[in-house]
């Protein structure tokens, strides 16, 4: 534990939880769109982000974070007013999720491309976050970490290809969690690795080579 797990974030707003944790969600959601622009935006909200969420700001905080803005800086506050200057339509749900941690936000974005797009996750308390559903895949992570997303599908070797790939290629890199997720057998599957270090250049283009792998990404930790 470091001095910033004790006295919590630098940031604008009320509530490390309802406010800096918010941030890193949009953060977390920012990146899986992958530096594309959102045209449109809902947000779930359940348990006390429900009730909260507009005395506390975690409105504000979730779209700042969306848009690439770090927990501490100003335009968190006008984050409303700036979204629509830049064109992105978005609107705000309550709902109760079932078996959802209490701060808890569910993140869909439309690109304007066509794509779409969902990120689930909790703020936890100081300002941490966990990540618990990407695109409705389960993942576990908490942004803490350089984390490579994996979509692949379930075939037998796959995470053996990968996981050996990246031994011989990048020898120093360091996996300290990995996580796998499928919602059936044989179909979809997304694996979830945490590593320390910066990302090794061309790590992406690496992976998405490994036969079965679907698409990569690497989202760089907030």
């Amino acid at each position: 534990m470091n001095v910033f797990d004790i006295i919590g974030p630098v940031m604008i707003g009320p509530s490390s939880s309802h406010t800096a944790g918010a941030v890193r969600l949009g953060r977390v959601a920012s990146k899986v769109m992958d530096g594309k622009k959102p045209a449109e935006i809902v947000i779930t909200l359940s348990g006390s982000f429900a009730r909260t969420y507009r005395g506390h700001g975690t409105d504000r905080a979730l779209l700042a974070g969306l848009m690439g803005y770090h927990s501490y800086e100003s335009e968190i506050r006008d984050a409303l007013e700036i979204a629509k200057e830049r064109g992105i339509r978005y609107r705000f749900v309550t709902e109760d999720i079932p078996g959802s941690h209490p701060n808890t936000a569910r993140i869909h974005f439309i690109l304007e491309n066509g794509e779409e797009g969902t990120v689930e996750g909790a703020s936890v308390g100081g300002g941490s976050i966990r990540v618990d559903y990407v695109n409705g895949m389960r993942v576990d992570f908490t942004g803490e970490y350089n984390t490579l997303l994996i979509l692949h599908w379930d075939r037998p070797g796959v995470i053996a290809d990968v996981t050996n790939l990246m031994r011989l290629m990048y020898p120093d890199l360091n996996i300290c969690n990995f996580h796998l997720s499928r919602k059936e057998r044989g179909g979809e599957a997304l694996m979830t690795i945490e590593f320390e270090g910066t990302a090794p250049d061309g790590v992406v283009e690496t992976v998405r080579r490994v036969n079965h792998v679907i698409n990569a990404m690497v989202l760089r930790k907030i």
